[in-house]
């Protein structure tokens, strides 16, 4: 690589860790040509040891990111690089714009979309480049970061600085960086040669106790924050807005380990003082914690006596130590005498995980659902060694795709806690077990008892099933909505044990020969077990007896035009090892999996809609995966969705028929 020998590169061995550069405050920024612009990013500084695989990433202070933000790890792995790398890692919005809170609550890619804008190279392929100016080092950064994807280049401006602080201020963004075209890389110190100009007036500071007001309901009321001066810890000021409850339960666990009888501030503030704004404060009780956590919030202004404010909560800093925050004070600078959008709107992400790949036990608030997910390490297919978690992350992938097809529908749940060698039950009744938010359908039994079905309404309502150990989807083929009439017709083509798959294709190619001399509209999809399910549109306009009438008419011709092959016997031991032509579906709460939902099978096989030119010899249901189902639905897009269409005529479906 050329830029390699530029003047001022020596030869070095990989590094295991820099201390990453820092800057200074200023109160306006550097107007002249010696100085490129960077945004200001909201995320955690983020510094990367890439050896081919062998990836490291650290936080400023030298603690480890591998686990937190895995999808960065795993797209540094497949750079395949030789460098160290500076940058931010943060949590983005559609906007493009960073959510420091959304990064803070970061768990999964469910989470949000992550990226690591890459600013500076600091060593590549055995060269130290800290000693190389910034735009060169620029250039080489260039040749190594891609354009999209997880890892990005940071974007550097070359219009006019005020213009750049102008739409910062309007997009809301924290601020913006300038740097030194000339500058060199300087390890562990806070440089003039780089400047932080601020757009919103924030301020990292340390959690030193709390209140708790007289007869709040809330865990706690305001945080007591300060910053160091000379090994000092000042008070700057309650913190009493910018939480939930969510953020604050969390906060107290933080809290427990780290109680203390002494204040840790140089002076015991007074929380009880009154105010012009507030004459009559509630009395509040104090309790003091050691100076270990780090937070972020914003304020409107600080007074003569260094207190914030109006200070509201913005997140916790993981990525800093206590003793590293300072008061920050802009320092004045001298000036030297087409507009656009800074960040490019992020196209909508695609799903991928819903939960992160270690803990065994995670909680998702989902459409505002909070939801338990335990032994996600559970292995369900045992050779095939995928896990209960691998199996949610599917159904959270595919979920809106998925979810016409049982959306209003009762459920039956064909469970298996421990996996597909596992001890497996139905279960029709969720009277006792649902969550109060879910909606049910009630029905009567033989036994004269009244119980519930379960009605999918949202995603969540998916995820709960699957966290029971449901692993397909069964709805009825009609809504709570219109009962007894199907949204669609089922012709179930069921091999035994002697007949092959291509026997199963043959049956399917011949029911759509009698399909099309009808002029119906079929749609195919493998079972994911060893059939294949034909579904005709019906737009729930006919009733169960109408459905099965046509199936019975249709299942009928096949098996006129394939005696030797097929059975409509619905008894077994009448069928001599045949094809079942299953029309019998077709009836009330009779349930059948839906389109995209995963098996219990080897293989974790997936029943998928198919284009009907792929319905011939050599298909093979094992080809359809929960590990590849999702890439070949993003490929085709989705098969089935003319199903729940308008439906057909079948009158007129009828009389062809009896013709």
């Amino acid at each position: 690589m050329k830029s390699i020998q530029m003047t001022g590169a020596s030869k070095s061995s990989a590094p295991k860790f820099i201390r990453p550069m820092l800057s200074t405050l200023v109160d306006a920024p550097p107007d002249n040509d010696e100085w490129i612009y960077e945004i200001k990013w909201d995320g955690y500084r983020a510094l990367s040891i890439c050896q081919k695989k062998d990836v490291q990433i650290f936080s400023r202070n030298q603690k480890s990111f591998n686990e937190k933000f895995y999808p960065i790890l795993d797209a540094l792995k497949k750079l395949n690089l030789n460098a160290v790398l500076d940058g931010e890692i943060v949590a983005v919005q559609e906007s493009g714009l960073a959510n420091f809170g959304k990064l803070q609550e970061w768990r999964s890619e469910a989470d949000g979309q992550l990226i690591y804008y890459v600013f500076d190279i600091l060593w590549l392929n055995d060269y130290d480049l800290t000693s190389l100016p910034l735009s060169q080092r620029k250039e080489l950064l260039k040749d190594v970061i891609p354009k999209e994807g997880l890892i990005r280049q940071s974007i550097t401006f070359d219009f006019h600085v005020n213009k750049i602080l102008e739409i910062s201020k309007k997009m809301g963004l924290e601020g913006i960086i300038a740097k030194k075209i000339k500058s060199a890389y300087l390890p562990g110190i806070r440089s003039h040669e780089w400047l932080k100009i601020k757009t919103q007036n924030r301020h990292e500071v340390v959690i030193g106790g709390y209140t708790i007001n007289e007869n709040s309901p809330k865990l706690f009321s305001a945080l007591l924050v300060g910053v160091y001066e000379n090994g000092l810890l000042h008070y700057m000021g309650k913190v009493g807005t910018g939480f939930n409850d969510k953020i604050q339960k969390k906060l107290k666990q933080k809290f427990k380990a780290l109680f203390t009888k002494q204040c840790p501030f140089t002076y015991k503030p007074d929380v009880n003082v009154p105010s012009r704004f507030r004459p009559n404060p509630p009395h509040a009780e104090v309790f003091w914690l050691k100076p270990q956590l780090v937070c972020e919030v914003n304020y409107t202004e600080i007074t003569r006596d260094g207190i914030m404010r109006h200070p509201s909560f913005k997140g916790m800093r993981e990525d800093k130590s206590a003793k590293e925050v300072y008061r920050e004070i802009p320092q004045p600078i001298l000036k030297k005498g087409k507009s656009m959008k800074l960040i490019p709107k992020e196209k909508k992400a695609e799903r991928k995980t819903l939960f992160n790949p270690k803990e065994d036990t995670q909680v998702k608030i989902i459409n505002e659902h909070e939801l338990k997910f335990n032994h996600l390490n559970k292995v369900y297919w045992p050779n095939d060694g995928i896990t209960k978690r691998d199996l949610l992350n599917y159904y959270y992938q595919v979920a809106p795709i998925l979810l016409p097809y049982l959306k209003d529908r009762p459920q039956s749940l064909n469970r298996f806690p421990d996996g597909i060698e596992g001890i497996s039950f139905y279960q029709k009744d969720v009277t006792k077990s649902a969550p109060e938010w879910m909606e049910l359908f009630p029905y009567h039994t033989s036994l004269d008892e009244d119980k519930n079905f379960l009605i999918v309404k949202n995603e969540e309502d998916i995820f709960w099933m699957a966290n029971l150990g449901a692993i397909e989807m069964n709805p009825w083929s009609s809504t709570v909505e219109k009962p007894d009439y199907p949204t669609w017709s089922i012709i179930d083509i069921d091999p035994s044990d002697k007949n092959s798959f291509d026997d199963v294709i043959d049956v399917a190619l011949m029911t759509k020969k009698v399909l099309d001399e009808l002029k119906i509209e079929g749609f195919c999809k493998t079972s994911g077990a060893t059939g294949m399910h034909i579904y005709i549109p019906l737009g729930s306009k006919y009733t169960y007896d109408q459905s099965q009438l046509l199936g019975r008419l249709i299942a009928t011709q096949v098996n006129e035009q394939l005696p030797e092959k097929t059975s409509i016997e619905r008894l077994t031991k009448k069928r001599s090892e045949k094809v079942y032509v299953d029309f019998l579906q077709n009836r009330p709460q009779a349930t059948l999996a839906s389109p995209y939902s995963v098996r219990p099978k080897p293989g974790a096989t997936v029943s998928m809609p198919l284009h009907w030119d792929e319905v011939k010899k050599g298909l093979k249901p094992q080809s359809f995966t929960l590990k590849n189902a999702m890439e070949r639905i993003r490929s085709e897009g989705d098969l089935f969705k003319p199903v729940i269409g308008k439906g057909i005529n079948l009158n007129k479906a009828l009389k062809g028929l009896e013709s």
